[in-house]
């Protein structure tokens, strides 16, 4: 059964772009965007939290990492939030504005740098979801640099199968660069002990032979400030920076 609205309808859901679990906020105020957008997004493979204002949004923000965030650009609020809280975020995230302008220039100049795009009020789902899944992808880091694979200054080289942190070369062992490689390509992901043993040495190694491969790894990689493989107490591994928890 379709629901329709003058936002579209979910009837469109076949050709729709799809998300991948992505997590995102959606900062809307208005009865029906509100119940509709999420059911939706939901529908299209997303994760999502709501927020109704701006300051809501600002503070779920700085608490925790949102791939997107989907912004009524008409809440009273947004116009003060850059003024109140200059940019104080580590992640700054994609936002999609929804507005009855035509010109984002100028619409959210607080937002400051990051990707931003904007669809237009009475949108149609398949327009919102087509531009989530550019900003997203637009977003995310291209991890195939000209050297390899890297995330700040940690580079893995594939071709040669060397790694280095800034100028210090790491001298890894296989299971090592295997284990920092699964680490970087899923950066802000956690890594469960069974997942990391699957991709480490193809089966499900014991607890304790994939902690001592972290920690060796850890001695290597994370010599040099600042550390970059974390630790999630009862779940698993992730690395990225301390202050962007997945």
């Amino acid at each position: 059964m379709a629901i329709s609205s003058p936002y579209g309808s979910i009837r469109e859901r076949p050709a729709l772009t799809r998300g991948d679990g992505q997590h995102l906020l959606v900062v809307v105020r208005e009865p029906e965007p509100s119940e509709l957008l999420p059911a939706i997004l939901e529908l299209a493979g997303y994760r999502v939290t709501l927020a109704g204002s701006g300051t809501e949004a600002l503070a779920r923000v700085e608490r925790r990492r949102f791939d997107l965030v989907v912004l009524d650009g008409e809440l009273p609020d947004v116009a003060e939030l850059g003024r109140r809280r200059p940019s104080v975020l580590a992640h700054r995230p994609p936002t999609l504005v929804l507005t009855v302008c035509d010109s984002l220039p100028g619409l959210l100049p607080e937002l400051g740098p990051g990707e931003k795009d904007y669809v237009t009020k009475p949108f149609r789902v398949a327009e919102v979801l087509a531009r989530i899944h550019v900003l997203l992808r637009a977003s995310v880091p291209d991890p195939l640099r000209a050297d390899g694979l890297g995330y700040g200054d940690l580079i893995l080289d594939d071709a040669r199968c060397r790694a280095r942190r800034g100028r210090r070369a790491l001298d890894l062992t296989p299971a090592e660069y295997r284990l920092l490689r699964h680490l970087l390509v899923n950066a802000h992901r956690v890594l469960s002990k069974e997942q990391i043993g699957r991709y480490v040495w193809g089966d499900s190694r014991g607890g304790n032979a994939i902690e001592q491969l972290v920690s060796r790894l850890r001695r290597k990689v994370d010599r040099d400030a600042p550390a970059l493989i974390h630790t999630h107490r009862g779940f698993g591994y992730w690395l990225g920076r301390a202050d962007v928890e997945p």
